[in-house]
């Protein structure tokens, strides 16, 4: 059985600060269409409580990761409005190696977002 496992954290650069209360959802990509496999709520460190994908569970294929920063835009007072910039910001990645640790996070601001793959 593979044992890596999936992990992420969301940064607000805009503030400086963790990005805590950020919904976010992943979904398995599969010839039948996206599978929800997970979901969280960042915490006040903006990284989920366990993996997205703990040890077991992560196998080849293609994910999608979208975090609805709208939710977080709005409380923290950076955005307003019933349409945003960026209320959320899907990012799709594939998984080669199932045994090994993906991070995925994403660094954050009302007009801009980048991510990388994380250790």
């Amino acid at each position: 059985m593979a044992e890596g496992y999936l992990t992420t954290h969301v940064l607000d650069t805009a503030r400086g600060v963790p990005a805590g209360g950020v919904p976010l959802a992943l979904f398995r990509l599969d010839e039948g269409g996206p599978h929800k496999v997970a979901e969280a709520v960042t915490n006040a460190d903006g990284r989920t409580d366990a993996p997205l994908l703990p040890r077991g569970s992560m196998r080849a294929a293609d994910y999608e990761l979208v975090f609805f920063t709208g939710t977080y835009l709005r409380a923290t007072g950076q955005a307003v409005g019933e349409r945003l910039f960026l209320d959320a910001v899907p990012i799709r990645f594939g998984v080669t190696d199932a045994d090994s640790h993906y991070h995925v996070p994403l660094l954050l601001s009302p007009y801009g977002y980048s991510t990388y793959r994380g250790s």
